[in-house]
């Protein structure tokens, strides 16, 4: 015998929320869609790895939350989040960053992504930020939040912050290029800048005053 209808004022159960994830590593990507996926009410329909691929699946899926990365080979996450912004508008973005830094933090925020947190979030914790930014509400980091208070206003762009960043373990120009996607003469264009706005004598001085600051 099959078994009965359920009653008619019986409630009925919510759809899962739809999550799509873009990352350029793989192994990050295929790690979160797991973690996710063990989750009875969000469920992962897609993975992308650019911000071009990044568009395109969010116009095929529109769905309910992007975890975005904000390096990306072709873009920043942040740009993408402002273009998921015009192609999906119910879309909530969450940046899922290694690079958890006041100015992007603040940058976030003032284009209105509701959720920002670093890589080394839980999988419990990632999945309640999920759910809190599809329902609206922010999910930020405590840490970061209290740093980007006591941190002041950083003269520097967020890719002047990443190459001084690379720049501190004292790595050469090429490597920095190769880490941060960009070409040699961009990033030498980009140490200049960050060096005189700190009126620093050399890189190293900039890496110094930058990290006093919470800049880095």
């Amino acid at each position: 015998m099959s078994a009965p209808p359920p009653p008619a004022d019986a409630p009925l159960a919510e759809a899962p929320l739809r999550v799509v994830l873009i990352d350029d590593e793989h192994l990050i990507r295929s790690a979160l869609a797991t973690m996710l996926t063990l989750e009875d009410d969000l469920e992962v329909r897609g993975e992308a790895g650019s911000v071009a691929e990044g568009v395109r699946l969010v116009e095929a899926e529109q769905p309910d939350v992007a975890v975005v990365d904000l390096q990306l080979p072709d873009g920043d996450g942040l740009d993408l989040c402002a273009r998921i912004a015009e192609t999906s508008p119910a879309t909530r973005c969450l940046i899922l960053t290694s690079h958890a830094r006041p100015g992007y933090l603040k940058r976030a925020l003032a284009q209105g992504v509701l959720g920002f947190l670093p890589k080394t979030t839980s999988a419990e914790q990632l999945a309640a930020a999920v759910r809190s930014v599809a329902a609206g509400r922010r999910a930020i980091d405590p840490e970061l939040a209290a740093e980007t208070i006591s941190s002041g206003d950083s003269p520097l762009t967020p890719r002047e912050s990443d190459v001084l960043e690379y720049a501190a373990d004292g790595a050469a120009i090429e490597q920095i290029a190769r880490r941060t996607h960009l070409a040699e003469g961009t990033v030498r264009n980009y140490l200049s800048s960050a060096q005189a706005k700190l009126q620093a004598a050399n890189r190293h001085e900039a890496v110094a005053i930058a990290r006093r600051q919470g800049w880095i």
